[in-house]
């Protein structure tokens, strides 16, 4: 009888050799050896490969056996409040583009920053500015809620500097870990080191409600124009650009959505607990069409705006040699890209770019505070979820069956019209007139139902959109906190796996500054993860507001707009 497995978490294959699972699929294993943390088999598709061992459970004769990643086996067991369950939403995608298990928390369907992307990747990233302006391209209106948006983003922690390898016991051996991705580990042993300009530090500080991120003093914001369809090659190649105008220069810049698209590498890399906002979709085929121009550009604005009200992310050189480098100046623009791409302060380093409060944080209230947000974040996702689905109903309703509908009541009176029409005595012929133009005044409101999900319900949905990307990006943010206490100590509470971790790291001689020194960098993670956090809450709280304000502005203009009109209807009897 075949060896099977059920899979644990989502796992997209980077390498050849290796096959995608997704959660809770069955494989099928050629052999219950693990091999360096890895197992070989074949998926529910057919496809046959490796798959890492931590991310699967074997059945059989000993269901409930896992092999976790070094090949031993354990029971698993699930120890009452330490384990958060989170449920896929339909509408979202079966697979992940996250290499790091994130169990217990949703799974979107995002596409990867690799240069085979749909914007001419095959071609030299640094070509030169030259463009013909071919049309204005100007997008109309955009479709209805039925197609809501979908954010996408690169590997969240993929792309980070990995920790040295080591036989050392006490070492965390699993390579998939966000802990160990990320750099958190490496960072906590003391092993990261770089030169951190004044300008490079990331200042948190306590505020009323705990760490935050210190203000960005200079704050601005950035217009994104009506993109133009630009050629090249003598029209052989098209590709949209988008004009950006930062407030702080007030200086017209272009850039492709490609351009975007390696921006958000280059965040994602640099900044392990920040939520990099994630970028609207890609589209092979239809780029062109003025629904998705439309539907991307609002998308873009919302990316916009998240970056730059980011007291962090709207600071970075990266950023704003994005936003500031004139589209004509390719040899500023390549010196600015290859400076990003050697920056030094990624991965472990990133972590010695923060200052923290002078007080330390109480490490069993970050544990709450952070325990209280997974809650939080499981719970939102489910409402945004069940509101995306409610919403896209609703608008179909409008669009559809509310405009056919309002319309068949309309061409009902027109038929009773039409026979009233047939006396032509004088005294009917004003409520012969009243009769029609109550006939129009039907059609007319099914066609104001079938255009207002544009007005107030499409708006709503771009911001679900947005905040479903950042919840997809916060499990990685609090594995690298929670590695602290796990990763590091196993089961035990969170400052006593640090100092377990530094007695072993002593007794290995790993460590250079002992507990103490691993408890102040535990500190550091502590407080950005919280101050990110707490600009999340802060941001949420401001877009909610603003949305929803705008949401019932636009439902009591659509009602008004339609009393209006069977007023308008009423009158006309008045003189019948």
């Amino acid at each position: 009888m075949a060896l099977r497995a059920r899979a644990l978490y989502d796992f997209v294959s980077e390498n050849p050799g290796e096959i995608s699972v997704v959660e809770n699929e069955l494989l099928t294993l050629y052999s219950e050896d693990v091999v360096d943390g890895w197992l070989e088999g074949t998926n529910s598709r057919g496809e046959s490969g490796l798959f890492p061992a931590s991310y699967v459970e074997i059945l059989g004769s000993d269901k409930g056996l896992s092999v976790q990643g070094n090949g031993e086996a354990y029971h698993a067991i699930s120890a009452p409040g330490t384990e958060y369950t989170y449920q896929r939403s339909a509408q979202q995608g079966d697979t992940s583009t996250e290499s790091t298990p994130t169990r217990g928390y949703p799974s979107y369907s995002y596409h990867s920053t690799s240069q085979g992307s749909d914007e001419d990747w095959d071609d030299d990233w640094d070509e030169g500015p030259a463009a013909t302006n071919e049309s204005g391209g100007a997008p109309g209106k955009g479709s209805a809620l039925a197609s809501s948006s979908t954010y996408s983003a690169s590997p969240r922690r993929g792309s980070t500097q990995q920790s040295r390898s080591s036989g050392t016991v006490g070492r965390n051996l699993n390579r998939f870990s966000t802990f160990v991705k990320s750099g958190g580990e490496a960072f906590v042993l003391g092993e990261a080191s770089g030169f951190v300009r004044e300008e490079d530090k990331i200042c948190v500080v306590m505020g009323r409600f705990g760490p935050e991120w210190q203000e960005n003093p200079n704050p601005f914001t950035c217009i994104i124009d009506d993109p133009t369809k630009q050629t090249k090659f003598k029209g052989m190649k098209s590709y949209m650009s988008y004009g950006l105008t930062p407030t702080h220069t007030q200086r017209q810049v272009n850039r492709r959505y490609k351009h975007f698209d390696w921006l958000y590498a280059r965040l994602v890399e640099r900044f392990p607990v920040i939520s990099v906002p994630h970028l609207p979709e890609k589209q092979a085929t239809g780029r062109f069409e003025e629904d998705f121009i439309s539907k991307r550009r609002k998308g873009l604005i919302w990316w916009m705006n998240h970056m730059t009200t980011h007291p962090v992310l709207s600071r970075c050189d990266v950023f704003q040699h994005f936003l500031t480098c004139s589209s004509n100046d390719e040899k500023t623009w390549k010196q600015g890209k290859r400076k990003a791409e050697r920056d030094c302060l990624v991965g472990a380093n990133f972590f010695l770019t923060i200052v923290p409060p002078v007080v330390p944080l109480d490490l069993q209230d970050v544990e709450n505070k952070v325990d209280g947000f997974k809650a939080f974040a499981k719970k939102m996702d489910e409402s945004l979820a069940q509101v995306n689905v409610t919403l896209g109903e609703f608008a179909r309703k409008q669009v559809t069956g509310f405009r056919k509908e309002y319309q068949r009541v309309g061409q009902a009176f027109q038929l009773l019209g039409q026979a009233f029409e047939i006396d032509q005595q004088e005294y009917s012929l004003k409520l012969n007139q009243a009769m029609a133009f109550t006939s129009q005044a039907y059609e007319t409101i099914g066609d104001y139902f079938a255009d207002q999900p544009r007005q107030d319900l499409e708006p709503v949905s771009d911001l679900l959109a947005i905040y479903q990307g950042h919840l997809a990006n916060f499990p990685d943010i609090i594995h690298v906190q929670k590695g602290l206490g796990t990763s590091l100590g196993g089961v035990l509470p969170f400052s006593a796996g640090a100092l377990t971790k530094a007695k072993e790291s002593q007794r290995h001689g790993e460590e250079k500054d002992g507990p103490a020194g691993i408890n102040e960098r535990c500190n550091i993670i502590s407080c950005a993860t919280l101050a990110e956090m707490q600009h999340f809450h802060r941001t949420r709280v401001r877009d909610f507001k603003a949305q929803m304000q705008h949401y019932l502005q636009q439902q009591i203009a659509f009602y008004q707009r339609i009393t209006g009109k069977l007023e308008e209807a009423l009158h006309m009897y008045d003189q019948a």
